[in-house]
Parts: C-alpha cells; sequence; structure tokens
C-alpha cells in the first residue's frame, strides 16, 4: 500500500501552498547545491586516497630496496 501519483500530486499542491513557489525555489536550489559541493568533496577525497596510496607504495618499495641493499 504506497503512494500513488494523485497522493504525491496532493503533498505536492499541499507543499506548494504552505511555502510558495519562491521558497521552494530557494529550497530546490541549496539543495542542488549542497549535492553539488557533496559529490566534489567525495572526488577530493577519492583523489586524496589514491595519492596516498601511490605515496605508501612507493615508501614501502623505497624501504625493501634499502633493505635488500643491507643484505
Amino acid at each position: 500500500m504506497g503512494l500513488s501519483v494523485p497522493h504525491l500530486l496532493m503533498v505536492l499542491l499541499i507543499v506548494i501552498v504552505v511555502f510558495g513557489t519562491k521558497r521552494l525555489r530557494n529550497v530546490g536550489g541549496d539543495l542542488g547545491e549542497a549535492i553539488k559541493n557533496f559529490r566534489s568533496a567525495m572526488k577530493e577525497g577519492e583523489d586524496d586516497n589514491k595519492s596516498i596510496t601511490i605515496d605508501s607504495v612507493a615508501t614501502k618499495e623505497d624501504s625493501q630496496v634499502k633493505q635488500n641493499d643491507k643484505v
């Protein structure tokens, strides 16, 4: 027993009447900007993780080379 299309339209109509179209437009813009910022932050986090992984692999290889030189 979910919400059908007429029910969703009625809820949308009530929200528009209560908040008005201008405020909903502002909320929509703010929500879109928040999602955009979240995605860019996630992308930056992935890039940072890749660079950390590459650096740690290089460090491990350097330490293995130093150990092999000692032997």
